[in-house]
């Protein structure tokens, strides 16, 4: 039974949540269930020309590797035509969210990973829908066919009503909130943990110790899964597969730094004796158990 309610408000579309992606594997690997999750979209842009009214431009958006690549996950270079919003890959997730949680979050998870390594137009139905064919188990033509229902619509606005909640929190404290269109708003990701009334909040992007600490705090008597040897366990574990620097996050020894180079040897030798795949993904790739 879960121990800690853990709600990450986040937005397919923004390269620092992204980025958290190996830290927030950290935490289920060594948490499993004991944290129970929860996906809050914050609904950065309904539309491509507000990005455009801040300055920004697909060259810009494709160069995202030079701030983001020393985090380690994947990136391509392709600029795309033109920029694009959130707002209805937010609706997507929350429409896959709303046939099965962890749907939900597995469709987050494809659609970072087109929205960082592919020149798809993430805010037209056809793009989204290529990004969450490689979610197995999820329909993407229905999810996309559900963007617009008045079901989805209502569970947007309440994401973004609490995402702009952030008006006297920690996070407003420490300066990692935002105010783009509106009230206050948390950033991307900020990590919302609550246990039986007591809530701690790490806003915006933090390392791994920051989440990890908060945790260990709001209930030290959970049970922490430490490391494995290799990177089997964890590929067996998460079977839709972990970019390198997310296997060599979760082969770290408390207080080490990843050693991407040793993961890497290790997946290589994986796939060699034939029990590992790998799938290319922008300039890094993606590594599945045979």
């Amino acid at each position: 039974m879960a121990r800690i309610e853990a709600t990450l408000i986040t937005d397919p579309g923004c390269p620092w949540a992204y980025s958290a992606e190996p830290s927030m594997h950290a935490l289920r690997w060594r948490y499993g269930d004991q944290l129970e999750w929860r996906i809050a979209t914050i609904g950065l842009t309904e539309t491509g020309s507000q990005y455009e009214e801040r300055g920004y431009t697909p060259a810009r958006a494709a160069l995202a590797r030079v701030r983001f690549g020393r985090f380690g996950m994947p990136f391509a270079t392709a600029p795309r035509t033109r920029m694009t919003g959130t707002g209805r890959a937010c609706r997507a997730v929350i429409a896959a969210r709303l046939i099965d949680p962890e749907l939900g979050r597995l469709a987050l998870r494809a659609l970072h990973f087109a929205w960082f390594t592919t020149d798809l137009l993430l805010d037209e139905d056809e793009g989204i829908a290529r990004a969450l064919e490689r979610v197995e188990g999820l329909d993407a033509a229905a999810v996309v066919a559900r963007i617009d229902d008045p079901e989805v619509e209502e569970a947007y606005q309440r994401d973004r009503a609490e995402a702009r909640s952030a008006a006297g929190s920690p996070p407003s404290l420490q300066g990692r909130t935002a105010r783009t269109d509106g009230p206050e708003r948390f950033t991307a990701p900020t990590l919302v943990l609550d246990r039986n009334g007591a809530r701690l909040v790490a806003g915006g992007h933090q390392p791994l110790e920051a989440y990890d600490v908060l945790v260990a705090n709001l209930d030290p008597g959970l049970r922490s899964e430490p490391p494995p040897e290799g990177p089997l366990p964890l590929l067996e574990r998460f079977r839709y597969g972990l970019t390198t620097r997310e296997v060599s996050t979760l082969l770290a020894q408390r207080n080490d730094e990843p050693d991407d180079a040793g993961a890497l040897a290790a997946l290589v030798s994986l796939v060699a004796e034939g029990r590992a795949k790998r799938e290319p993904l922008g300039d890094d790739a993606l590594w599945r158990a045979s």
